[in-house]
């Protein structure tokens, strides 16, 4: 991801563009605009689609394949991508990445060790999606999850001591009274329902699935803030981790069945593009985030919100009635105004402050605005240091 960044930064502002012409910075520019929307539609199609695709692959007529050989097989994909770019970045050269790997994961044991709480808690919220998801509608998912920003922003102000501004935490009071209302509906009985779903224990996954991600979220940002690892070398430990982790709750889980019926009992090309999305998703999350500031991770956040009950909608036959809908728009605006920086929300409250009494700081006129600084208080586990989307999908 380093890579990444440098070569986008070179381009723009290295020296070799100095002497390209006048034309130059409007094409930086235009460049840069095609990347944030490529960014955005990116973005809306991992965080909708792993959760469709999910929703789709647990609901299919037929065999139905194990959850946690699925959260196993994700693990494994990931890891062997990591070590592959790995490998590339040494240039191809297996004794180099073999000195290093040695280096890094086994003599720097103690650093190896600090993993394996975040991807214990990953390989559990994994597994959790599928129960929440096989259980709850996927829009109603797609809005509930979303509380995992509010358990983000709690665990980075306890563990991280992080402030918050007066309008984040409005829209995060905001988000809890979208998601209650939300649950409400569905509680009331929002539509027909299978007789194989529990909406409880979709609840309570869901739940726990939230607050794992927002407290793995800020561990694993807090071991990265303090350790030189590359984020690739940090995958790689995960997913190694989060493979034997995954294999031990295989075992306990659903080891007999497995045993009895085979690894992949039940695979289908549905189920192998729910693994691939769940594998590769996050990683291209990481690469993507690059280009997209937190207001346009926000908005690819909401309109994956949208895009996930017009599917449901035709898809499920899911059935929108005005306490969702109610409940839906709650928290895609709380999820706006939460991404929004820190200039952006003082630009707010001096608006709000200039429209019931005259403002007593302006800009000295000839000097330029300063300048907008992006804030790192958004979604963590959109972040580009972190695996998951939902989430997300890890999902994110």
């Amino acid at each position: 991801m380093a890579a990444v960044g440098s070569g986008g930064s070179s381009a723009a502002t290295g020296p070799g563009a100095v002497s390209a012409g006048a034309l130059e910075p409007g094409t930086a520019s235009a460049a840069h605009r095609r990347l944030k929307y490529i960014s955005l539609a990116v973005l809306v199609v991992q965080n909708a689609s792993l959760i469709l695709s999910i929703r789709y692959a647990r609901t299919l007529p037929g065999d139905r394949f194990f959850a946690t050989t699925a959260v196993v097989m994700a693990e494994v994909l990931k890891g062997l991508t990591c070590l592959l770019l790995l490998f590339a970045q040494k240039r191809g050269n297996v004794k180099h990445l073999v000195l290093f790997l040695h280096e890094a994961v086994l003599v720097q044991y103690v650093d190896t060790l600090k993993l394996a709480v975040p991807s214990l808690i990953y390989t559990l919220q994994n597994n959790l999606q599928y129960v929440a998801i096989s259980n709850l509608p996927a829009a109603t998912f797609q809005v509930t999850y979303q509380l995992k920003i509010l358990t983000t922003a709690l665990f980075s102000v306890l563990m991280l001591n992080r402030s918050l501004s007066r309008l984040q935490w409005a829209s995060l009071l905001l988000l809890f009274t979208g998601v209650a209302i939300v649950q409400a509906q569905q509680a009331g009985g929002g539509g027909p329902r299978p007789l194989d779903q529990n909406p409880g224990a979709g609840l309570a996954a869901v739940v726990a699935s939230c607050l794992s991600s927002g407290f793995a979220g800020v561990y694993f940002e807090k071991i990265l803030k303090g350790s030189s690892g590359s984020v690739w070398l940090r995958n790689l430990q995960l997913g190694l981790f989060g493979t034997a982790l995954g294999l031990v709750g295989l075992w306990w889980a659903e080891g007999t069945a497995v045993a009895r019926r085979g690894f992949f009992f039940g695979y289908t090309p549905a189920v192998w593009g729910v693994v691939l999305n769940q594998a590769f998703g996050g990683l291209l999350v990481a690469v993507v985030v690059k280009y997209a500031d937190n207001i346009l991770k926000g908005f690819a956040t909401s309109l994956s919100i949208v895009l996930s009950t017009v599917a449901s909608i035709r898809l499920f036959g899911f059935h929108v009635d005005p306490l969702f809908a109610l409940g839906a728009g709650l928290v895609i605006g709380a999820v706006y105004l939460y991404s929004l920086p820190r200039g952006a929300a003082k630009a707010i409250a001096s608006a709000s402050a200039s429209a019931s009494g005259p403002c007593t700081h302006q800009q000295p006129p000839g000097q330029p605005p300063p300048p907008q600084l992006s804030s790192h208080r958004g979604d963590l586990s959109t972040e580009p240091f972190l695996p998951k989307l939902l989430t997300k999908v890890k999902g994110s």
